[in-house]
């Protein structure tokens, strides 16, 4: 089964495109299915098949899982359960599905964490470059990984994995490839093209080894690629020099990008291009993120909105 399921993770590779983080999760969740299937005692050969796994096992596994990790984590688990046994489906290796009638645990939807303008602002300025030559070059690094982040609205995995060649500072236009391989632009504004520049100029030189077009954007340590790992933990250092009274991540400047924009009066449509969103649903989301916004603004502004809603109105 084991080795079915190391065919199922190329074929997301070759046939689907997957992503690297999407290959690693469906296998990781995978072995951990078949483990619990091993270790507990539904069968009697190690190498068991996946003919032998019915719909009770799976329903089983998915009840195991609600006393070990949230609603989210089992629902991805289950998916990738689902999708292993349709590709056997497809080559003939089961005839059914046993997971496809497993009910899927409803997670809660959770608004993205927004930063208003002010507060992006002051997130941005707090890389400010002081401080011994080294801290120098890294706070413009950071400067500019911040600047783009807010300004191109692109996620932290396609920041870190940009190119010399991807960035086009004269026209303020950047090559991202994300989710699936598919390759979009993204646009960054002025004070993004600037700091860019500076550490492009003043600090990629000193930092990075031979370069090309096909070196990383942003160096780490050793002139190798930074890792998501490095931005979250300098988005979380400058939070905290900012005073911001929020605990953002490096995807919340991508939230608050798309919802700016949309408060800003830029059709839907365009922010789902921008984003890299496949549904128009998933940018739909910031809706939400601006009407809670404002209703909020109404409820601590208006002289009588404390007496305008009942109590267990939805706002």
């Amino acid at each position: 089964m084991l080795g079915l399921v190391d065919e199922f993770i190329k074929y997301l590779s070759v046939e689907r495109n997957a992503s690297v983080n999407t290959r690693l999760g469906y296998g990781r969740d995978l072995r951990q299915f078949y483990f619990f299937a091993k270790d507990s005692g539904y069968f009697d050969s190690e190498d068991f098949g996946p003919g032998s796994v019915t719909e009770a096992i799976v329903t089983a596994f998915v009840y195991r899982l609600h006393n070990e990790c949230g609603k989210a984590a089992v629902a991805r688990k289950l998916s990738a359960i689902r999708s292993f046994f349709r590709f056997l489906v497809k080559k003939g290796v089961v005839k059914t599905n046993p997971a496809e009638l497993v009910p899927t645990p409803k997670t809660e939807k959770f608004l993205p964490q927004v930063l208003t303008v002010e507060e992006a602002e002051s997130l941005i300025k707090a890389s400010g470059n002081t401080g011994a030559e080294d801290r120098v070059l890294d706070g413009l690094r950071d400067l500019a990984i911040l600047e783009v982040l807010y300004s191109s609205g692109i996620r932290v995995s396609e920041l870190t994995g940009l190119c010399m060649k991807d960035v086009d500072l004269g026209s303020g236009v950047i090559k991202v490839l994300g989710k699936g391989g598919k390759e979009r632009r993204a646009y960054l504004g002025d004070y993004a093209v600037s700091s860019l520049r500076a550490y492009i100029e003043r600090a990629r030189s000193k930092m990075a080894g031979a370069d090309s077009g096909d070196s990383p954007l942003f160096i780490g340590k050793g002139g190798k690629t930074v890792s998501p790992r490095t931005v979250q933990r300098l988005v979380k250092r400058y939070v905290a020099k900012s005073g911001i009274n929020k605990t953002p991540t490096p995807h919340s400047l991508r939230h608050s990008f798309a919802t700016h924009l949309l408060d800003a009066g830029v059709d839907l449509r365009s922010i789902q291009e921008m984003l890299g969103h496949s549904k128009l649903s998933t940018t739909q989301r910031y809706t939400r993120v601006g009407i809670e916004s404002l209703m909020a603004a109404y409820d601590k502004a208006h002289p009588l909105a404390r007496i305008s809603r009942t109590p267990g109105d939805k706002k």
